[in-house]
């Protein structure tokens, strides 16, 4: 089971990677107004939620007790990322700030994992 929850949290760091790679990536477009939310941006957000799900149901299985509120707080600012990606992942280009909230919103989250013990 411990090979489980590590290749888990391998694909967890990867969710992170791609959505905080993409958005710092789509940051030069800003000025040129072509700055848009990339597939890797919804994918990788979309492989946070995944694994995120399956590492607190490993913790359930094997009998612990994870930090429900840590691990809630977390939900919740996944789910406000992915709700801005999903508000602007249509658009034709989107600004500077929507690019800066995912990205602050994703480090959000792995400061979350982190630090609260």
């Amino acid at each position: 089971m411990e090979i489980v929850k590590g290749i888990l949290v391998v694909l967890h760091l990867v969710g992170f990677g791609a959505v905080f790679g993409s958005t710092l990536a789509q940051l030069p477009a800003v000025k040129q107004a072509r700055a848009r939310i990339t597939p890797g941006i919804l994918h990788g957000a979309s492989l946070l939620f995944a694994t995120g799900l399956l590492l607190v149901a490993s913790i359930y299985m094997l009998g612990g007790q994870p930090n429900n509120a840590k691990i809630g707080v977390k939900t919740l600012v996944l789910i406000a990322m992915i709700v801005v990606i999903l508000l602007n992942r249509k658009k034709e280009s989107v600004s500077g700030g929507v690019l800066g909230a995912i990205a602050g919103l994703s480090l959000l989250n792995v400061a979350l994992a982190v630090l609260w013990h």
